[in-house]
């Protein structure tokens, strides 16, 4: 039961100081992913890793911190993975580039498959096609 009570105050609503600094926390969590969801952004999120980042954010946000040197510290700590739009570097790149790569690499498969099939095919002559009826 203190479990229960434990975990409820822990997820316990973030209490801004003005419509400022909601408007901004909400726009940073927006662009941050929670690391343990992996497809949700940080305002998303219900998972408790979650709601101790946003704690965080906040807290970074109240000591003064620009959006640029929190999304730094947090980049620092869990890699580009949390960001929503990583920079393009190379250690970015397959996440960037990779799928036009693989669009592309298929599309030169069918290609290939389709120029084999076609120069493999017999020609027929229209008194064939006429004589299967």
């Amino acid at each position: 039961m203190m479990l229960l009570a434990g975990l409820a105050a822990a997820m316990e609503p973030i209490r801004f100081t003005d419509a400022a600094e909601e408007a901004r926390f909400r726009a940073l969590a927006a662009e941050l992913r929670c690391v343990m969801c992996q497809n949700q952004s940080l305002a998303d999120s219900n998972a408790q890793i979650a709601h101790d980042l946003r704690l965080q954010v906040l807290g970074l946000m109240r000591e003064g911190r620009t959006d640029a040197q929190i999304k730094e510290y947090l980049v620092a700590r869990y890699s580009d993975f949390v960001l929503y739009n990583p920079p393009v570097r190379p250690a970015t790149w397959l996440l960037w580039f990779g799928p036009g790569l693989l669009l592309v690499g298929g599309a030169v498969v069918v290609a290939v498959v389709v120029r084999r099939r076609a120069a493999g095919a017999p020609a027929s002559s229209p008194s064939e096609d006429s004589q299967e009826w």
